[in-house]
């Protein structure tokens, strides 16, 4: 049973910095990408950051600059380093785990979800 446990997020004022991690087991962390996905109020899900097994990293437009996202397969996690925090970025962040190897954009690649974990940005 693959399970997808995220931490470390809070309220947090605009222009700090929060840092998320996914600790995943059940399946070879190491051998699928990673992805962060969020979801703020009222809006569709949307693609943050994804790091593929090599460690090849993507980002959203919106985080570009801002956030970094990170893998440490001994430990089966991945990281989302969040800095220069902007009130638009409050939402509830996801991990997900992949369906193969590379990492994607999109939603349908991704075969097992977190729970997720709120992040709020105040002014």
């Amino acid at each position: 049973q693959v399970q997808l446990v995220e931490s470390g997020g809070g309220l947090v004022q605009a222009g700090g910095s929060l840092r998320l991690s996914c600790a995943a087991s059940g399946r070879t962390f190491r051998s699928y990408a990673m992805g962060w996905f969020r979801q703020a109020p009222g809006k569709e899900r949307e693609f943050v950051a994804a790091v593929s097994w090599n460690s090849n990293t993507y980002y959203a437009d919106s985080v570009k600059g801002r956030f970094t996202i990170s893998r440490d397969n001994a430990k089966s996690t991945v990281y989302l380093q969040m800095n220069s925090l902007k009130p638009e970025d409050t939402a509830v962040y996801y991990c997900a785990s992949g369906t193969t190897w590379e990492a994607s954009v999109a939603e349908y690649d991704y075969t097992y979800w977190g729970q997720g974990t709120q992040v709020t940005v105040s002014y």
